[in-house]
């Protein structure tokens, strides 16, 4: 067998292999998505459960089964979704304060003339 024959045979090595592992991968992630199907993910967001399955894979496996095991239960039913704001926290506003806590004594207008924007 000739060097060029060699090669040849190498790389239809090689694309076979490569063929078999894409099949490999594509049928072991259909086995999770079907897990994945039979589980109550309704109540994430798709942004959500991207962000749990993205940040999982990063920790590694151990380490996040560890990590969410150590959590306290959600408490949220089945039948509602969860309030996205979190509990004890007023809502804030853009709006600037009226007066911005300034009090200006009545009939008091040098300050008006005299502030950042007055003119010459």
């Amino acid at each position: 067998m000739t060097e060029r024959e060699r090669l040849a045979d190498l790389e239809a090595r090689q694309k076979k292999v490569a063929q078999e592992i894409d099949q490999t991968r594509r049928a072991l992630r259909g086995k999770y998505a079907a897990m994945v199907s039979e589980l109550p993910i309704e109540f994430l967001t798709e942004r959500e459960l991207r962000d749990i399955l993205t940040h999982s894979i990063r920790a590694g496996g151990a380490a996040s089964v560890a990590t969410l095991k150590a959590l306290p239960p959600a408490t949220i039913a089945h039948n509602q979704q969860p309030d996205p704001r979190p509990q004890g926290v007023p809502a804030t506003s853009t709006a600037e304060p009226r007066a911005g806590g300034r009090c200006r004594p009545k009939g008091d207008t040098a300050s008006l003339r005299d502030g950042p924007l007055a003119g010459p």
